[in-house]
């Protein structure tokens, strides 16, 4: 927790410096707005936005507002809050990204222990293959051949967005889902694999079948359980591919959450939505493998000792 302060101190200086080298800022912008861009115009509206400040003194300005969510305003029209323009976004990119974090870690971990439980067997080979063709195959790559698969040919789920479909949002977000968590799937299978084959070789094993411990009360209380702690740390590391992966597959399929808005405010140069939208996926991603971190010795004891 104390490291997350300056992490996000750091993310917040690097993000206001880049905005400060970027070219334009919110007085030229909002003097093309006007209609009026002479250099007298544009150097009375940065006095009175404070653009003439002292580097710091905007900086600690810049991070004032932002702890309070405030992020000013767009460069362009109408000139809404920046807050209000993320709103919606955000809620749809973290839909997204729960959904998809959701099924790679069901299927993840589905596959990976049965594979590790039947490791060399046709079961292990299935899942390898599977985790194989999901890292070796980018998002970029897997959105069009699915769509073309599930929507142009089978006709069975929709190939873009729609907003507010009767039907609800379901089905439209069933292949960008089952995309995002392809990749984040493949990982978890490989680790729950190889942290299942590792545990069933400990000798607390050999005990539990010494003693008589049924098969699946061993594989499942003592083997499963010892097996979660590096899975689990994968699971949280791997939302930050999800975060990433949602710039992909949003902008693909026209789905409005943070990752399009900001691929469309880089091209209009937008750079208020694009510092907020940095800070909100920074700390999305702290708050993640904090709570990784809070989850690890409720799994496994021994780190709450210093034993691990």
């Amino acid at each position: 927790m104390l490291w997350a302060i300056p992490t996000l101190v750091f993310i917040t200086f690097l993000t206001f410096v880049i905005g400060e080298l970027a070219p334009g800022d919110a007085a030229t912008a909002l003097a093309g707005e006007k209609g009026s861009s002479s250099p007298e115009v544009i150097e009375r509206l940065r006095e009175d936005l404070g653009l003439n400040d002292p580097l710091l003194t905007r900086y600690g300005r810049f991070v004032a507002d932002a702890v309070r969510l405030d992020f000013g305003k767009s460069w362009y029209p109408p000139f809404s809050e920046v807050r209000s323009i993320l709103g919606q976004g955000f809620a749809l990119t973290g839909l997204l990204a729960l959904c998809a974090i959701a099924v790679a870690s069901i299927v993840g971990v589905l596959l990976g222990a049965i594979a590790g439980i039947w490791h060399g067997r046709w079961p292990d080979k299935v899942a390898t293959t599977f985790s194989t063709f999901g890292i070796c195959i980018p998002t970029f790559v897997l959105a069009p051949v699915f769509v073309f698969i599930f929507a142009l040919r089978m006709k069975a789920l929709p190939d873009t967005w729609v907003d507010n479909p009767p039907e609800g949002i379901f089905w439209y977000l069933v292949l960008p889902v089952s995309i995002l968590a392809m990749r984040p799937a493949a990982v978890i299978t490989r680790l729950t694999r190889a942290s299942m084959v590792d545990t069933l070789g400990q000798d607390f094993i050999r005990t539990a079948y010494a003693k008589g411990v049924p098969f699946w009360r061993t594989m499942t209380v003592h083997a499963f359980r010892n097996s979660l702690v590096p899975v689990t740390t994968a699971i949280g590391t791997s939302f930050g591919y999800l975060l990433t992966g949602s710039f992909i597959l949003e902008t693909y399929f026209r789905i409005p959450g943070l990752g399009l808005r900001s691929i469309d405010a880089i091209y209009q140069g937008d750079f208020p939505v694009v510092q907020a939208t940095v800070l909100l996926f920074a700390v999305l991603f702290i708050l993640a493998n904090l709570v990784v971190d809070l989850l690890l010795p409720q799994l496994d004891p021994r780190i709450r000792t210093g034993g691990a």
